[in-house]
C-alpha cells in the first residue's frame, strides 16, 4: 500500500507552509480575535512533537486529547499524527466517570489535559490511569529541528473515537489514514464546488466539539484549504461570534438551526404590523411554489427586497451556505434557510463511515433529502429498510470488540442501524433508527423518529420523545429546553399532527415534562441525541401514569 500520509498530513503541512504570515486558525476570546498564523500554527505543532520525543512516545501508541476546542488542540492533534500516534479524542463537557471508562478502555497511556481542571476531575475519578500532561508543559517544549511526518500505511490506525452512545455504552471507533486520505479529497471537492470563483480567503465559523468524527474531518479539511477558520470559545455568544467571524460557511447540528429559524420568526411575530404581514404571506407563497396566489407571489418579491436583506446580514452578510449533518432536520428549516437566500446543504454518516456517507451536491439540493451517495462508496437498503454502506470511509473494526465488529460488518456492508429511503435521482432520505422501532401490540411497527420531528417542528424549542413498545397506542413526553409548553399548546399540536397520520400512529396521551432533556443529566448524548433508556428510565413512573390513564 501507499503511505496515505504523502496525502492528507503532507497537504495540510504545504498548506500551513504555503499560508506563511498569513492566519489559518483563530480563536474568538472576549469579543477579540487571536490568530495564529501558518508559521506559528507549525512551530506550536514542532513543539509538541519535541515534547512527544523528549518522553518516549512512540508510533502506534494511543495518547487521549482531553481539551475544548482551540488552536493548540489542532496543534497537538497534528502533531500526534506527524508522529504515528493513535489519538483518541474526548469531549471535555463529558463526566468524569464516562471520561475514565473511555480512557481505559483504549488502553492510552498518555492523557494530554487543557487545563488543571480537566486533569483534577480526571484524577479526582479515577486514579487508574495515566497522570495527564497539561498543554502549557507542552508546548514549552523547546522546539526541535522540524521533521518530516512519519509514513503511514493506508490500514494504519489514527485515531480511535468514542460513539455517543445512545443505548449509554460508548465505542471506540477505529479509523485509519486510508479512512481519512480518502474522506478530505472528498469533502474538498464538495466545498470547490461551493466556492467556486471566490477570491481569497475562506471564513469559516467552527462551534461543533473537535472530538466528534464529522467536526474532526470538518477541521482537517479547513487546513488543507486556503481558509482562515475561528473557532468559538463560548457556546452562550455563538450569534455575537458568528458576526464577528462573518464566515462563508461552517458545519451546523439542526438544533442550532431550528432556534435560529425560531428566534427570528418569534422577532417577526413580535414587531407584528405590516412586517409580520408581509413575512407570512411571503412564507405560504414560498412552501405553495407556483400554486401560490398572486398576491402572496407579490409579497413573496417584496420580502426578497425588504425584508429578507435584513434576516440575512445579521447571521451573516458573508454566507454562501449552512452545511448541517448529525440528526434529522426539520424540513421546514431547511425551506425557511432557502426561502431567506441561504442554502442549507445536508450531510449523512456515522463516526463509523469516517463521518459521512452523503453529502449535498450544492448545485442541487432536493429539500428534505440528505444528498446522494459521495463519490467512491456504495449504499444500499437491507433488511427492514437497513441502510448499508461500503467503500473506503467504512471503519476498520471497534477497539477491542470483535463481536460488535463482525455484526456491523457483514458480507463487506457495513449495517448503519438506520433505516432509510432513496429516490429516482440518487438522493437519500433517513427515517428512523432500526433499535428505535416501536412494536404495538396490534403488531405495527413504527419510526418514531419522524413523528418526533413534526410535533416537536410544531412546538418550535421543545424536545419530543414517543413510547409504546408493547403497549395498544403511543404516547409523547414533551420537554422544553427554550420557552415552557403549554398543555394547551400540546393539545393543539397533537391534534393537527394525528389528523394527518392513520391510527397506529397517533398520540394518544401526551406529559409534559418538568425538566429539559440535556447532556449533564445523561438524557442526551455529547452530540444531543436522544438517550432513549435512559430518559424512558427517568420518567418511568409518568409513562406507567399516561398509560394507566387511559385504561381506566
Amino acid at each position: 500500500m501507499s503511505p496515505a500520509a504523502i496525502g492528507f498530513l503532507q497537504n495540510i503541512f504545504r498548506r500551513l507552509e504555503a499560508a506563511g504570515d498569513a492566519p489559518v486558525l483563530q480563536e474568538i476570546r472576549s469579543e477579540k480575535i487571536v490568530s495564529a498564523t501558518g508559521s506559528e500554527l507549525l512551530s506550536l505543532v514542532t513543539r509538541a512533537r519535541a515534547f512527544l520525543a523528549l518522553k518516549g512516545i512512540q508510533k502506534g501508541e494511543r495518547c487521549a486529547l482531553l481539551a475544548s476546542n482551540s488552536i493548540r488542540w489542532a496543534a497537538l492533534d497534528l502533531a500526534l499524527m506527524a508522529e504515528g500516534i493513535v489519538v483518541v479524542p474526548l469531549y471535555a463537557r463529558q463526566a468524569a466517570a464516562e471520561l475514565t471508562v473511555m480512557i481505559r478502555d483504549s488502553g492510552a497511556n498518555r492523557i494530554f489535559c487543557e487545563n488543571v481542571e480537566l486533569r483534577d476531575a480526571i484524577l479526582g475519578d479515577c486514579r487508574e490511569v495515566p497522570t495527564p500532561s497539561l498543554f502549557d508543559e507542552i508546548f514549552a517544549t523547546k522546539a526541535a529541528q522540524e521533521r518530516p511526518a512519519k509514513l503511514l500505511e493506508s490500514s494504519e490506525s489514527v485515531t480511535i473515537i468514542y460513539t455517543s452512545g445512545t443505548s449509554g455504552e460508548a465505542k471506540g471507533v477505529v479509523l485509519s489514514a486510508g479512512n481519512v486520505d480518502f474522506m478530505l479529497a472528498r469533502t474538498t471537492e464538495r466545498l470547490d464546488k461551493l466556492m467556486h470563483g471566490h477570491a481569497g480567503p475562506e471564513r469559516v465559523f467552527h462551534y461543533l466539539p473537535f472530538n466528534f468524527a464529522a467536526s474532526w474531518i470538518a477541521l482537517l479539511s479547513y487546513l488543507s484549504r486556503n481558509s482562515v477558520v475561528t473557532l468559538s470559545t463560548d457556546l452562550s455568544k455563538l450569534a455575537d461570534e458568528m458576526r464577528i467571524a462573518e464566515p462563508n460557511y461552517f458545519l451546523n447540528v439542526p438544533a442550532l438551526l431550528e432556534r435560529v429559524r425560531a428566534k427570528v420568526e418569534d422577532g417577526i411575530r413580535t414587531k407584528g404590523g405590516w412586517i409580520a404581514a408581509l413575512y407570512a404571506n411571503a412564507k405560504r407563497a414560498y412552501l405553495a411554489g407556483t400554486a401560490a396566489r398572486l398576491g402572496d407571489r407579490v409579497a413573496l418579491a417584496a420580502a426578497r427586497t425588504l425584508l429578507f436583506p435584513t434576516v440575512r446580514k445579521t447571521l451573516g452578510p458573508q454566507l454562501k451556505a449552512l452545511i448541517c449533518g448529525s440528526a434529522p432536520l426539520a424540513v421546514e428549516t431547511q425551506k425557511f434557510f432557502f426561502m431567506l437566500g441561504i442554502p442549507v446543504l445536508q450531510a449523512y454518516g456515522l463516526t463509523e463511515t469516517t463521518a459521512i456517507c452523503t453529502l449535498d451536491d450544492p448545485a442541487f439540493v432536493e429539500q428534505g433529502c440528505v444528498g446522494p451517495a459521495i463519490p467512491g462508496i456504495e449504499m444500499k437498503l437491507g433488511e427492514n429498510q437497513e441502510i448499508l454502506v461500503r467503500g473506503p470511509n467504512t471503519f476498520s473494526r471497534y477497539w477491542n470488540r470483535p463481536e460488535e465488529t463482525a455484526k456491523a460488518l457483514r458480507d463487506g456492508w457495513f449495517h448503519t442501524g438506520d433505516q432509510g429511503e432513496v429516490n429516482q435521482n440518487g438522493r437519500w432520505k433517513i427515517t428512523g433508527r432500526i433499535k428505535n422501532l416501536i412494536v404495538l401490540n396490534s403488531g405495527h411497527n413504527v419510526a418514531p423518529e419522524p413523528i418526533e420531528e413534526e410535533l416537536a417542528n410544531s412546538l418550535l424549542g421543545a424536545q419530543v420523545m414517543i413510547v409504546g413498545n408493547g403497549h395498544s397506542y403511543l404516547a409523547a413526553l414533551i420537554a422544553s429546553a427554550n420557552s415552557a409548553v403549554t398543555r394547551e399548546q400540546a393539545n393543539a399540536a397533537i391534534e393537527a399532527l394525528n389528523s394527518r397520520l392513520p391510527h397506529y400512529r397517533q398520540i394518544r396521551a401526551f406529559h409534559l415534562a418538568d425538566e429539559p432533556f440535556t447532556i449533564e443529566s445523561g438524557m442526551l448524548t455529547a452530540n444531543g441525541k436522544l438517550r432513549r433508556d435512559v430518559i424512558a428510565t427517568h420518567f418511568r413512573s409518568q409513562i406507567d401514569e399516561m398509560y394507566r390513564k387511559r385504561a381506566q
